[in-house]
């Protein structure tokens, strides 16, 4: 047994690595860039944790949910880990200003994107010596940095702040063009790449249309009074979330159905996702706000009740499915109208062209304007953050930010306005171009779906170990699965006592 097999051994109790985490553990160890991609339920945190618990100096761990922070935090200090912490906007001011000025007696910390814009944390973290910078969930640099979370596009900033220490950015979904993305927004240039086949060989796909959008319901509720088996079904919208979830409840007998969207309380949000964990709950009617850090083994069936806006999501959706390696399904329902609900986000996520030239207006009207008068404005006037966090990046980057008011004074203001419409039709295209993408693969009847579907971020497909699509071989009675869920709970008592420790912790996205 080899050295990093030892350490294997003695920290996480596994005798030998998973395909591909020796690899990038050797080359952090070496102090390279490191650029990973590897498959849901592949184990990439031991990638960092290893590497954490081995070498000097501390490990900071940029990630997206406080939820995924915390489950990580308490799973490293099951192991006997101690030197671990999260840092998160949620905790009472005092105490986190205590946490960081003893930050200096961690080796593996988390923070958000969002938490690393905290000078204090900065200037702390800048006097220590960091090892290496990780990204998890690194596809949300592309993903989410134009509009819901800029902040992952001031990483790069915050790593030079940081003397610049070894980067390794891990995902489980990056095309070549988001793996660039991730490079340059990272300023990574000698980087050592290690990309491994996304495609889960357990997992079979199928896409059924309908002439009508209730056709949908019948559908699922079939389905689901035959196969009682632990479901996630994604939306695109709270509301039909909610309502479809309250129609499955009482149409399908003993079917124990929720709901889960960014909208729920935290509590209502940390009762759900462990009641599912637990099998507690059958089926989970979502959105895009449930899955991500969700390591529930025997998910079966994957719903996508409408389509998603790109191919990305709707891979790191599907694998969340067969965690355990058992024969699992990915279902897509499909409308000709569906297109028009990822169409409308898109709109509602980005500033339209006359609300550009408003802006630009106000402010070189105003030369001198405070940050915080804009952000209202536009908020307002849109009943949405996404379009101002666009616009206030955009301003940030072009350089009219001074501390806390927009300055036009040295700027002409076409050239602004010419900037920001410029970045507008380049994300706009941008987009487009991943729905037009992800509608091509719904749409197509000529090719494997399992190829079609990879063929953008791979040149070579894993072959099924069991069915494989709708279009090759997929049929119902084929399928080789429990048709119900186990329902061996646990007793009340302990049930009660782990809700009550899990409410104390705050589970939330942390913006």
């Amino acid at each position: 047994m080899g050295e990093l097999e030892e350490y294997l051994y003695h920290y996480f109790g596994y005798s030998t690595f998973r395909n591909g985490q020796k690899e990038i553990i050797e080359d952090v160890n070496e102090k390279k860039d490191v650029l990973a991609v590897l498959p849901t339920g592949s184990g990439k945190s031991i990638c960092y944790q290893l590497p954490a618990m081995m070498n000097e100096g501390m490990v900071l761990v940029v990630s997206p949910l406080l939820s995924l922070m915390e489950d990580q935090v308490k799973q490293m200090r099951a192991r006997g880990f101690k030197r671990v912490i999260a840092l998160n906007s949620m905790m009472a001011v005092q105490e986190r200003n205590r946490q960081i000025q003893h930050l200096h007696q961690y080796q593996l910390v988390y923070v958000s994107p969002e938490m690393l814009q905290n000078r204090q944390l900065t200037a702390k973290l800048s006097r220590m010596s960091i090892q290496l910078f990780v990204i998890d969930e690194a596809h949300c640099i592309s993903q989410w940095g134009h509009e819901f979370r800029p902040d992952y596009l001031r990483l790069q900033s915050i790593h030079k702040q940081l003397h610049a220490p070894p980067i390794l950015a891990l995902t489980a979904t990056a095309t070549p063009d988001v793996q660039h993305d991730i490079m340059s927004f990272m300023g990574m240039r000698d980087v050592n790449k290690h990309i491994h086949p996304m495609d889960k060989p357990n997992i079979a796909f199928l896409i059924e249309r309908v002439n009508h959008q209730e056709k949908k319901l019948d559908y699922i509720s079939s389905l689901l009074s035959s196969y009682q088996v632990p479901t996630m079904i994604y939306f695109s919208s709270r509301k039909e979330a909610e309502r479809i979830s309250l129609y499955l409840d009482e149409k399908v007998e003993g079917l124990r159905v929720a709901y889960y969207h960014g909208g729920l309380d935290t509590q209502d949000r940390i009762l759900i996702q462990q009641q599912f964990m637990y099998d507690q709950l059958d089926v989970i009617c979502c959105t895009s706000a449930f899955g991500m850090g969700i390591d529930k083994q025997n998910v079966r069936l994957v719903i996508h009740y409408h389509m998603p806006a790109e191919v990305e999501s709707f891979i790191q959706e599907v694998g969340r499915a067969g965690r355990d390696g058992e024969e699992s399904i990915s279902v897509l329902l499909y409308h000709e109208h569906d297109r028009n609900i990822p169409q409308r986000l898109i709109d509602s996520e980005l500033p339209n062209q006359g609300l550009l030239q408003e802006v630009v207006d106000w402010i070189f009207h105003r030369q001198s304007i405070p940050i915080h008068e804009v952000e209202s404005y536009i908020i307002e006037k849109t009943g949405n953050e996404t379009p101002w966090r666009f616009i206030h990046y955009q301003l940030e980057q072009i350089g009219m930010k001074n501390n806390s008011i927009f300055l036009s004074e040295t700027y002409s203001k076409q050239w602004v306005l010419s900037q920001l419409q410029n970045a507008y039709q380049q994300r706009l295209q941008y987009k487009i171009s991943k729905l037009l993408t992800m509608e091509q693969w719904v749409l197509q009847d000529e090719m494997c779906r399992r190829e079609a579907l990879f063929q953008y971020f791979q040149d070579m497909i894993t072959p099924p170990n069991g069915m494989c699509c709708d279009q090759c071989d997929f049929r119902w009675d084929h399928w080789k699965t429990n048709r119900t869920v186990n329902n061996q709970e646990e007793t009340a008592s302990t049930w009660k006592n782990k809700l009550a420790q899990l409410l104390l912790q705050e589970t939330e996205y942390e913006i």
